[in-house]
């Protein structure tokens, strides 16, 4: 082999004329060094996962940060949040409005959550002469959230059947124990309110203000059959009463319809001869003016004048019927009155 070809040999093989490994194409190197951070960022994704070292807050939630199994008094709000893992934790709980029924549907066990709303039995409780009543009602609560770590930390995560729960049944109990069965559906208002402002008195007194009591409605008061057919019966006999009281003053009325129409008719007629009477008093009164002044313009003189008119004219009269009958008022006083001798059946009146 020339020796030329022998120097190209060497210089492939690495010179010195030893036999060494090929070094791998630059690309491969390059991969490799990528493929090693690849792994480290898996790795790491992978402990993250596991460990998962972070927590997401929603709204409605706060966060309590444990540490070494103590709670941090300060809540973790809504967002992202780191911890570390194996020496810190964070629970999550819920501080939106909470809903707890007490119903007759319910069971006797353990409540039933369901989208926030807690299904407890009805309160059995009874009332001022020993009579058991059952009442439905609804509570609306919260958790504090400015105080979410001190109670989980003295009350637990199931601090509702700790505090709620209890303060409710005990609160029902007192009020209706205060009232007759009989009285309790008349009274149901003032029963309402009571128990609302009862609980809140009492929840107000718990150390810290674990919760905040949003709202309570009574919705039912479930009293024994024999009350209720009791009340059922009451409630007729009022009814009946009612009725009848209805019907004494429907018939008052009508009879003072009655009365006011018959006084009305007999003012009418009273008024209407009143009136009758005035016209008639009024014509009167004319009249008797008319006359009084008629008489007061008849003189002597005017009689006297009057007469010699009458006279003149019976004068003509004689001057065609001289048989005519000539009759004198006593006192020469007018009017004069004639007799035709011919025809007896006439008669002349003359006025002047």
């Amino acid at each position: 082999m020339p020796a030329d070809m022998n120097d190209y040999f060497n210089k492939k093989s690495g010179g010195g004329g030893q036999n060494q490994p090929p070094k791998p194409p630059q690309f491969i190197q390059d991969f490799g060094k990528k493929a090693t951070l690849l792994y480290v960022v898996v790795i790491v994704a992978a402990l993250l996962i596991f460990f998962k070292p972070f927590v997401v807050i929603n709204s409605g939630e706060v966060g309590i940060l444990k540490t070494a199994g103590k709670f941090d008094p300060q809540p973790l709000t809504p967002g992202f949040h780191l911890f570390i893992p194996a020496i810190q934790d964070v629970i999550v709980v819920d501080t939106k409005v909470r809903i707890v029924n007490y119903k007759t549907t319910a069971g006797e066990g353990d409540f039933d959550r369901r989208g926030g709303v807690l299904i407890k039995p009805a309160i059995e409780v009874l009332d001022a002469r020993g009579l058991p009543v059952n009442i439905e009602l609804t509570v609306q609560y919260r958790l504090n959230p400015e105080r979410a770590p001190q109670t989980i930390a003295e009350w637990g995560l199931n601090w509702e059947e700790k505090i709620i729960n209890p303060v409710v049944r005990d609160v029902v109990r007192n009020v209706i124990g205060q009232f007759k069965a009989e009285e309790l559906p008349v009274k149901r208002n003032e029963i309402a309110v009571k128990i609302q402002g009862d609980i809140a008195k009492e929840i107000d007194k718990l150390e810290h203000n674990p919760v905040e009591l949003v709202a309570v409605q009574l919705r039912a008061i479930i009293l024994p059959k024999k009350i209720k057919d009791q009340i059922e019966r009451v409630q007729i006999a009022k009814q009946e009463a009612e009725r009848v009281k209805y019907e004494v003053l429907r018939a008052q009325q009508e009879a003072e319809k009655k009365a006011a129409l018959a006084r009305g008719t007999a003012e009418a007629k009273k008024i209407q001869a009143q009136g009758e009477a005035d016209k008639i008093r009024i014509e009167a009164d004319a009249q008797a003016k008319a006359n009084r002044l008629i008489s007061d313009s008849l003189t002597r003189e005017l009689l006297q004048l009057r007469q010699i008119e009458v006279q003149g004219k019976f004068n003509e009269a004689l001057k065609t019927n001289k048989d005519a009958k000539i009759f004198l008022t006593p006192g020469g006083a007018v009017p004069n009155i004639w007799i035709d001798s011919k025809d007896k059946q006439k008669t002349t009146s003359m006025d002047r």
